[in-house]
């Protein structure tokens, strides 16, 4: 008899690498039904729909669901609370899925251990001292980090989707976790291209030769889009264009020079127009693992990138990109200049993604994987 199978995740409230992940194992186990604290279809990706989701009670709280960050001092206990009666439960966690009780084994696909208790500052960004979120953060840490270290041991087994949270994990947890690379998704490839109507003029003319820059980012403190957008002041003839959403979106458009747009909440078709006609992909945040240079990769897009995190797994400098030190305006201006210079060849940034990062590698791991643990005493 095939093992029943649950997928868990923290909350699908966004678009992002982590959300592709969750459809990923979906495509791996189609029959798993997906447990999460909150779901709000219109901020994420289309597919989910047609899956089989439950929530936690919060998720009637529709503040909750549009930023679940509000609802941090309930988590835990929201988490403790999302019960699954499965023989194997993937918990894909960056800090509460891991903590769903099961009545079976559980694999925890981990991008990383919670950056808000053990990386606060990047979780924070410039937050005050007297900031609400720092406050309450600050008062909720000893209670949050006990309740997450016990979570951790609940897990069979810990994958880690990178070098650097491999480390993380190891340091945080003291548990070896064995990478798993997570899948770029072919679905952004294929299929039809459809221009973003509010760039019409800016960008794609036709007849233009010239792309865009792309940066493709949760407009969060610690992802660095700031220094994206102040390094093209000094670039006046180059554009960016800025995909994604968050808290930073209006200080990052006040900011913003006129060869910089911003765009979010767009389709697979818009994000393949977005990929297809950009330049080259710039990636200053130091990311767990960013699954975006897959992305632009399978593209046979190049990535501009700051050499830290996850970069140094998916970034190979002289096939699919190069790399700059540090998060600074001007050593990202200096990467753009020296990368106009340089012959990418597009057929090998694509192999590159195939080879190391296909959708195949990732499923079959991971069914390897489920029968491993399933076997478990």
């Amino acid at each position: 008899m095939s093992p029943r199978i649950a997928i868990a995740h923290d909350y699908l409230t966004q678009r992002g690498g982590a959300e592709r992940v969750v459809l990923s194992l979906a495509k791996a186990f189609p029959e798993a039904e997906i447990h999460t604290l909150f779901y709000e279809p219109e901020q994420t990706y289309p597919e989910f729909q047609e899956m089989r989701i439950r929530t936690s009670s919060l998720n009637r709280i529709g503040t909750f669901r549009r930023d679940p960050r509000i609802a941090l001092p309930l988590l835990a206990s929201a988490s403790s609370r999302m019960s699954i009666d499965a023989d194997v439960v993937i918990a894909s966690s960056s800090g509460w899925a891991h903590a769903f009780p099961t009545t079976g084994k559980k694999i925890v696909y981990c991008h990383s251990p919670a950056r808000w208790l053990y990386l606060p500052d990047d979780y924070l960004g410039e937050a005050g001292s007297l900031d609400p979120k720092r406050l309450a953060l600050t008062a909720l840490t000893p209670f949050l980090t006990r309740w997450d270290q016990r979570a951790a041991r609940t897990a069979d087994l810990y994958l880690a989707n990178s070098s650097v949270v491999r480390e993380r994990i190891n340091r945080v947890y003291r548990i070896d976790a064995p990478t798993l690379f997570p899948p770029f998704s072919p679905d952004l490839v294929e299929g039809f291209k459809q221009p973003i109507s509010s760039l019409e003029g800016w960008a794609g003319e036709d007849g233009a030769e010239d792309g865009h820059y792309l940066v493709v980012s949760r407009l969060q403190p610690y992802k660095h889009v700031d220094k994206v957008v102040q390094a093209f002041e000094q670039l006046p003839d180059d554009r960016l264009l800025v995909i994604g959403k968050g808290p930073e979106r209006d200080r990052l458009r006040s900011m913003a020079p006129s060869n910089v747009r911003f765009a979010e909440g767009l389709s697979d078709a818009e994000m393949r127009w977005a990929y297809a006609k950009s330049e080259a992909l710039i990636a200053a945040s130091h990311e767990d693992f960013g699954l975006t240079p897959l992305e632009a990769g399978a593209f046979g897009k190049p990535t501009f990138a700051l050499r830290a995190g996850g970069y140094l797994d998916t970034v190979t400098e002289g096939i699919n990109g190069l790399f700059f030190e540090q998060a600074e305006p001007s050593q990202i201006a200096e990467a753009i200049t020296l990368g106009r210079n340089e012959e990418f060849e597009e057929q090998r940034i694509k192999a590159n993604v195939d080879e190391r990062f296909g959708d195949e590698r990732f499923l079959a791991a991971l069914h390897a994987e489920v029968s491993k643990v399933k076997e478990l005493r």
